[in-house]
């Protein structure tokens, strides 16, 4: 299969007129996908504590990809839903160290729909880049309401999010919320389809939920004390209900609207079940994160009366998320983006006919995590009834649907073929597919770029994940990478803590104790630890500085002239024995000018010398002095 490299505006002109003068309306489309939901959590896949009637109804009204498959996590899975290509081909390798950053050049669902003069809308988590170009208003979306890269209570999330009255994302801009999670993007999501009015919507609703932390006010857990003595069970599962509650409620809209029947309405999940594997895996082997069938299988339904869907109707072929956006071009009649060489097939003819003919195929799932993807690293051929597990364990689902038997030795043609098959997707990526992608600084998009601990290229035991870890200080090593779009002046603010905290870079936080209305934290939230950080240095590329940190500072304030291109940054805090403690936790770029001169010859020794002294240090009450370097 051959690799990728195609702008995502070359088929703008032929995609706009896609439904131009069609006396039919075209579909709306809502794509609900939940965060961390299993197969088995859900009532009409025979979970015995799960209480989801609306869901349970979409079920019923809808036709079944009963053997439909993701990725194991988070990113990967949705790297691959939006591009209908392999989450390796994408740059989407991790879930965070600029991993999870969705290659800028690759067209996306929202693309699609959006030249084919849709409305286009995404509500929830994203998970594939925080920064431009890698923003969902980068990639098709006019409307994006949600929390920060990973999830909530992770380092790049608004700080002390917890899943009621938060700061989110409205197009890029952080802005206070009050409610529940769920309940706001919900909210917001069917405020954009009234908004719409006569124009077709396509709306990307990605709930952050049933995914840790399981927070949720008191009084919604008090029902589940009877129905489980586990309170991880009870947190789960009243977070699903929540989901299917809000699914109800839209589904009440649309019909209210008059647009139900007109809507296709696809339900799914981005990986296999988390904290629910333990309590009902509907017989599956393995979890999230996993390469066995409860890693990655998951439901999917798609209800479209008015598109000639069937309810209740069953499709048992292997099917996958890079499907979905094939499938969607063909049902929705879009312009077919052209240069793109799709993972998936259109699923068209399987939903109007489970009977038509269809040729058996092989379809990957993988889950590298790690810096660099390595063959064979944790991955499943799948082939009809058959898995290929790693390159080496072969499963039959037909016989053992648990996957307890290794069948391999008895196989062995099959164990070959399946493995050529992966010999021929690893050898068809480029380099290109293993580079790491960067923020732009210095475009007029986003002038202020935010890098966050979790986004450090780096070996994942030393990255801070989450705002816990910088609560506690991790030693924190490795790079942002990024790069310079217009060459110019640039200014970089090193912190300890983001600036919605406005805290001193040496200065402790309090515990937060939840008291389940106001504050619904899972759990007590540690006390930040306080440091003695004397100096700050940094380096962008080859330029580099560093800085006294005086009392009372939030940040140290580098500035440098940056010639165009991909540049490193690094940053470090040191204590009053010079030692290098850790490295900063939080950058801010934004370009103070745009050079004038942008072929000045190499600066001298002495301008160089000046350039490792270059600082701004803001303290908490006042500003002082600016020294910068602009050779």
């Amino acid at each position: 299969m051959p690799g990728h490299d195609l702008s995502r505006r070359q088929f703008l002109h032929a995609a706009a007129g896609a439904w131009a003068g069609r006396a039919q309306r075209p579909p709306n489309v809502i794509v609900v996908l939940t965060d961390d939901q299993g197969y088995g959590d859900l009532a009409c896949h025979g979970n015995p504590l799960a209480r989801t009637p609306h869901l349970d109804r979409l079920h019923a009204e809808s036709t079944r990809l009963t053997d439909f498959h993701v990725d194991p996590t988070c990113s990967p899975s949705r790297s691959a839903l939006l591009t209908g290509r392999y989450s390796h081909r994408v740059g989407v390798w991790h879930t965070v160290i600029g991993r999870n950053f969705l290659r800028r050049g690759e067209v996306t669902m929202a693309e699609v729909f959006r030249e084919a003069g849709y409305r286009t809308g995404h509500f929830g988590k994203w998970h594939l880049g925080a920064n431009y170009p890698f923003r969902p208003i980068d990639r098709g979306f006019e409307r994006w309401v949600g929390h920060g890269n990973s999830g909530i209570g992770t380092s790049s999330d608004y700080w002390d999010n917890q899943k009621l009255n938060d700061t989110y994302y409205r197009d890029g801009a952080w802005e206070k919320f009050s409610g529940f999670s769920t309940d706001i993007f919900v909210d917001e999501a069917m405020r954009f389809i009234r908004e719409a009015a006569a124009q077709p919507f396509f709306v990307y609703l990605a709930t952050n939920v049933p995914h840790a932390p399981l927070n949720l006010p008191a009084a919604w857990l008090k029902p589940w004390g009877a129905r489980t003595r586990d309170p991880q069970f009870a947190r789960l599962y009243a977070s699903i209900e929540r989901i299917d509650w809000n699914v109800g409620r839209l589904l009440r809209m649309l019909a209210q609207r008059r647009q139900l029947d007109n809507t296709l309405v696809i339900f799914l999940t981005d990986n296999g079940a988390a904290t629910g594997a333990a309590a009902f895996a509907a017989g599956m082997r393995g979890r999230k994160g996993d390469i066995y069938e409860g890693g990655h299988r998951v439901p999917c339904f798609l209800r479209w009366p008015g598109g000639g869907l069937r309810a209740g109707l069953d499709v048992a072929r292997l099917t996958a998320h890079v499907d979905l956006l094939p499938t969607l071009i063909d049902l929705c009649g879009l312009q077919r983006p052209g240069g793109v060489a799709f993972d998936g097939a259109s699923l068209a003819p399987l939903l109007r006919d489970p009977g038509a003919a269809w040729p058996e195929r092989t379809l990957l799932v993988e889950s590298q995590r790690i810096q660099y993807p390595e063959k064979w690293r944790n991955c499943a051929m799948m082939r009809g009834r058959w898995r290929l597990v790693n390159g080496l364990e072969l499963y039959d689902l037909r016989a053992d649907p648990a996957q307890q038997r290794d069948v391999a030795g008895a196989h062995p043609d099959l164990v070959r073929r399946l493995r050529a098959g992966y010999e021929e997707l690893w050898d068809s990526l480029s380099a290109r597919d293993r580079e790491l992608e960067r923020p732009l600084l210095g475009n007029g998009r986003q002038p202020l770029t935010w890098f966050a601990p979790d986004e450090r290229f780096a070996e994942l035991s030393s990255v801070p994940v989450f705002q816990d870890d910088v609560r506690r200080a991790k030693t924190v090593e490795g790079i942002w990478a990024a790069a310079v779009e217009t060459e110019g002046l640039y200014e970089f603010a090193v912190r300890r803590w983001p600036r919605e905290v406005r805290q001193p870079l040496t200065a402790a936080l309090p515990e937060i104790r939840p008291d389940g209305v106001r504050t619904i934290h899972e759990a007590p939230v540690p006390p930040g630890r306080a440091l003695s950080l004397v100096h700050a240095r940094f380096r962008a590329g080859e330029r580099r500085a560093g800085a006294a940190i005086p009392p009372g500072a939030e940040e140290v304030r580098f500035a440098m002239t940056l010639p165009a291109g991909p540049v490193d940054l690094q940053a470090w805090f040191a204590d009053a024995a010079g030692d290098e403690t850790r490295g900063a936790y939080y950058i801010y770029a934004r370009r103070l000018q745009v050079s004038a001169a942008p072929h000045r010859a190499a600066p001298s020794a002495s301008s160089r010398a000046r350039a490792n002294t270059a600082a701004n240090i803001s303290s908490v009450r006042r500003p002082v002095c600016v020294f910068c370097w602009l050779g």
